[in-house]
């Protein structure tokens, strides 16, 4: 199962399963007017001499094999023949009725997404002591591998809806939804319970509304952020990043070393 919450979920989803819902007590209470029908009319036409009680057992019995069409049915004289004639023409008129009233109700992608939001729902109250990872791109992609690694339940946060199918096939939990409902994706995400949260995207603007809206939420939460220059990093800090890093930095520290290492191992 694709574990992904949709925060837009479309709302026609719910409306599909309510209608279904109608459909079906509907349908269910034409089944039960067909029964009684059947077994009220089977009663009327016995003439035989047994007791009340056997004649409505066996009236209810033809019922019902007449409703859920099983066919094993009691001995019947002309009148009741015609009367069953009847019953079954109605039963199938009703059942058709009914297959073409709840036929792909249930098989739209907006009910799927409703489904799946109830059971992300189910998943999300049980969530606690995680690490969210805001972005799923190449480096978001490593840390969620590596933070797996290191036995930690990972939650994705993202913004579109093919970044979440992604993180769904690599098989995370992931809540998906537009920047301008990025607060109740992270309301969503449990940071109330979480371990830390790591924002990987790109966009610097994106990153300090994200780090400062997960700290306003969990001022005690553990923020991690991968910053551009010193200025971005004290913005960080100041909308309560406990950790930046900025990616030049140590790309160049890694290089430098490297290349030391070689020109020491040669001498």
């Amino acid at each position: 199962m694709m574990w992904l919450y949709r925060v837009d979920e479309p709302h026609l989803g719910a409306l599909r399963i309510r209608e279904w819902r109608r459909r079906v007590r509907h349908t269910i209470g034409l089944l039960i007017l067909l029964l009684v029908g059947a077994v009220v009319g089977l009663v009327l036409l016995d003439r035989s001499n047994a007791p009340t009680g056997t004649k409505l057992f066996a009236a209810l019995w033809d019922g019902m094999n007449l409703v859920t069409t099983l066919g094993d049915f009691s001995e019947f004289d002309e009148q009741r023949k015609v009367f069953m004639l009847v019953a079954m023409v109605a039963t199938m008129l009703g059942g058709g009725y009914a297959v073409t009233r709840l036929t792909g109700m249930l098989s739209g992608d907006d009910v799927m997404a409703y489904r799946e939001n109830r059971a992300m729902e189910r998943k999300l109250e049980k969530l606690a002591n995680h690490v969210v990872v805001v972005g799923f791109d190449s480096l978001g992609e490593l840390v969620a591998g590596q933070l797996r690694e290191a036995g930690e339940t990972v939650l994705v946060l993202v913004a579109d809806r093919g970044t979440a199918e992604r993180a769904c096939a690599h098989e995370y939990m992931a809540l998906l939804g537009p920047p301008g409902v990025f607060d109740d994706v992270l309301r969503l995400a449990r940071l109330d319970c979480a371990k830390a949260l790591v924002v990987t995207t790109h966009d610097a603007d994106n990153k300090l509304t994200v780090t400062l809206m997960a700290h306003t939420l969990n001022p005690a939460l553990a923020i991690a952020a991968a910053g551009e220059n010193d200025l971005r990093k004290a913005l960080l800090e100041s909308a309560g990043a406990s950790d930046v890093v900025i990616g030049d930095e140590l790309i160049a520290n890694a290089l430098v070393s490297k290349l030391f290492t070689r020109v020491d191992a040669r001498i």
